[in-house]
C-alpha cells in the first residue's frame, strides 16, 4: 500500500533507523514489519512512545520526524494513513465484487453523504432544529398545546378544585395543600400536567423520529470532530441528545462511552448546559415572540457548553476515546414504532415526574407554613435583584432547586402575569438552564459518578450559574441591549 509522499518518507527514514538500533529497542517485543512499526510510531502509539522513553534523544527525532511530516499534509497523520487504507480496501471490493444490483439506492447513498458531510450535514441539522425544535416543540408544544391545557387547568380545573377543597376541608392550612396559589393539585399537577407533560410529548415524538429514521448515528458521525473538541467523541451525540428530553435518561446512557474521562465530561455538560425537553421547551415558548432573545439565550447557552467543555477537556488528564458506531441504512420511520418509543418514553418521564412535583407542592406547603419559605425567599432576594431581575421572581429560583423543569413552569406563569421584561426573561432563562441539576439527575449522578463527584458538581454549578446571569445583564445594561 503506497501512503502519501510525506509519510512514504518518513516511513524510509524510520526503517533506517531500525537498521541502525537493531533489536535494541523494538524487535525483542513487537513481532510486526519494520513499515508497519513505523506506521504506528507516526501515529503516536502509546505502547511503542512508552517503549521509546528509554532513549530521550531519539524521542526528540522522532518528534521533529513527525511534525515535518505532519507539516507537508493537509490533514492529521493518522487521518491521512486510515483514508490511504479506505480507499485501497474500496479499490478492492470493487475490483473483487461485481454487483446483480444496487446494494443501497442512489438517492439513500446521496441522503446519506448529505448527513455526515459538514458542509451539508449542519444545513439540515439548522432545518431540523428550526422545524422539529423551534416550529413543533416550541410553538406547537409549548406554545398552542401549553396554552390550551393551561386555560383550561386554569378555567375549569383549578376553581373546581379549589371550590370543593373549601367546602370540604375547614382548616385553611390543609385547603392550601390540596388548592389555592401552591396546591398539590393546583401547582403540583397542574405544572406536570399542562406544561410539563405537551412538552416532553413533542420532543419525544420527533427525538422517536429521528431515531427511527437512522439519522442520529449520522448526526454523531458530523459531530464527532467538533466533540472532540471537549474531550468527547461522536458516540456522546447520543446521550446529548438525549438529555434535551431527560438529563436523568442521558446520564444513564453515558455508561455507553469508552473512557472514565468521557463519561466524566459528559455527566458534568448534561448537568450544566443541556437543558430537559420540559426545560427548553417552556423557555423557547416563552421567547418564541422575541426570536432575537431566543437566538442569544440559545448562542450563549451553546457557548457555554464548548467553553466549559473545552476547558474541562484541557484539565482532565487522558485522550478522548476512539469513535466508532454501526450506521444503520436510512429509512422511512414506521408509525408504529414511532408512537410505541414515544409512549413509553412519556409513560416513563411522566411517572418520575409527576411525584416529584407533588412532593415540591408539599415541600413549598410545609415552608410557607413553618416560614422557612418566606425566610429563603427574603435571604435570595437580593441575589435575584442583583441580576436585574424583580423580587416576586425570587420564588422561581426556589422551585428550579427542586427540578430546572418546575422554575422553568414557574417561569412561564410570571411572564403570563406581564412582570417581565424582555431582557428580564433572557436572564432568568439562562440562569434556570445552567442551574443545579434536578433530583432526579442527582441522585443518578451519586449513583454513576460517586457523592464526591457530585458534591464537586454542584459546588462548580450554583455559583456559576448566577455569575453568568449576573455578567449577561450587566452586558446588556452597558450595551445598552433590549430585547
Amino acid at each position: 500500500m503506497i501512503y502519501p509522499e510525506p509519510i512514504e518518507v518518513a516511513i524510509a527514514q524510520l526503517e533506517s533507523w531500525w537498521q541502525t538500533l537493531g533489536d535494541r529497542y523494538l524487535f525483542a517485543n513487537y513481532s510486526l514489519s519494520p513499515r508497519s512499526l513505523a506506521l504506528l510510531l507516526l501515529q503516536k502509539d502509546p505502547g511503542l512512545w512508552q517503549t521509546l522513553q528509554r532513549d530521550q534523544e531519539q524521542c526528540q527525532h522522532l518528534e521533529v520526524l513527525i511534525t515535518v511530516t505532519q507539516n507537508q499534509l493537509r490533514q492529521p497523520i493518522g487521518l491521512a494513513i486510515a483514508n490511504t487504507r479506505q480507499s485501497q480496501a474500496h479499490a478492492i471490493e470493487r475490483a473483487a465484487l461485481q454487483e446483480t444490483r444496487r446494494a443501497r439506492s442512489s438517492l439513500t447513498e446521496t441522503l446519506h453523504q448529505l448527513t455526515v458531510n459538514p458542509i451539508t450535514g449542519f444545513p439540515i441539522l439548522v432545518v431540523i432544529l428550526y422545524y422539529g425544535v423551534y416550529k413543533f416543540v416550541g410553538e406547537f408544544g409549548a406554545g398552542e398545546l401549553v396554552d390550551r391545557i393551561e386555560t383550561f387547568f386554569e378555567s375549569q380545573i383549578n376553581p373546581l378544585v379549589n371550590h370543593i377543597t373549601a367546602q370540604v376541608i375547614p382548616w385553611r392550612p390543609m385547603q392550601d395543600l390540596i388548592a389555592n396559589d401552591y396546591g398539590i393539585i393546583t401547582l403540583g399537577i397542574r405544572y406536570a400536567t399542562a406544561i410539563v407533560l405537551p412538552v416532553v410529548a413533542t420532543y419525544f415524538l420527533m427525538f422517536s423520529l429521528l431515531e427511527d429514521s437512522g439519522y442520529l448515528p449520522r448526526l454523531s458521525l458530523m459531530l464527532d470532530r467538533l466533540f472532540k473538541s471537549v474531550g468527547l467523541s461522536g458516540r456522546a451525540v447520543i446521550p446529548m441528545v438525549l438529555g434535551l428530553g431527560c438529563d436523568t435518561m442521558a446520564t444513564i446512557v453515558t455508561r455507553t462511552l469508552e473512557t472514565k474521562r468521557e463519561r466524566l465530561i459528559a455527566t458534568f455538560l448534561l448537568s450544566l448546559a443541556i437543558p430537559c425537553a420540559a426545560q427548553w421547551g417552556v423557555i423557547v415558548g416563552l421567547l418564541a415572540q422575541k426570536p432575537a432573545a431566543l437566538l442569544f439565550w440559545g448562542g450563549f447557552i451553546t457557548a457555554i457548553f464548548i467553553v466549559v467543555g473545552y476547558l474541562t477537556a484541557k484539565l482532565l488528564p487522558g485522550n478522548s476515546g476512539r469513535f466508532y458506531m454501526e450506521v444503520p441504512p436510512l429509512r422511512l420511520p414506521k408509525l408504529r414504532n414511532v408512537l410505541t418509543k414515544t409512549w413509553v418514553r412519556m409513560k416513563w418521564y411522566f411517572l418520575e415526574v409527576l411525584p416529584l412535583f407533588i412532593w415540591a407542592s408539599v415541600l413549598i406547603w410545609v415552608g410557607r407554613l413553618t416560614g422557612i419559605f418566606d425566610m429563603i425567599i427574603r435571604g435570595i432576594e437580593p441575589l435575584i435583584a442583583s441580576l436585574g431581575m424583580p423580587t416576586q421572581a425570587a420564588p422561581i429560583f426556589l422551585y428550579g432547586f427542586f427540578r430546572r423543569d418546575y422554575g422553568a413552569a414557574g417561569l412561564f406563569d410570571l411572564q403570563q402575569q406581564g412582570s417581565l421584561t424582555g431582557n428580564q426573561l433572557v436572564v432568568a432563562a439562562i440562569v434556570l438552564t445552567l442551574f443545579l441539576p434536578c433530583i432526579a439527575q442527582l441522585q443518578m449522578l451519586i449513583k454513576e459518578r460517586g457523592t464526591k463527584t457530585t458534591v464537586a458538581i454542584v459546588l462548580f454549578i450554583f455559583p456559576f450559574a448566577f455569575l453568568m446571569g449576573y455578567l449577561v445583564n450587566f452586558g446588556l445594561t452597558l450595551f445598552g441591549v433590549q430585547f
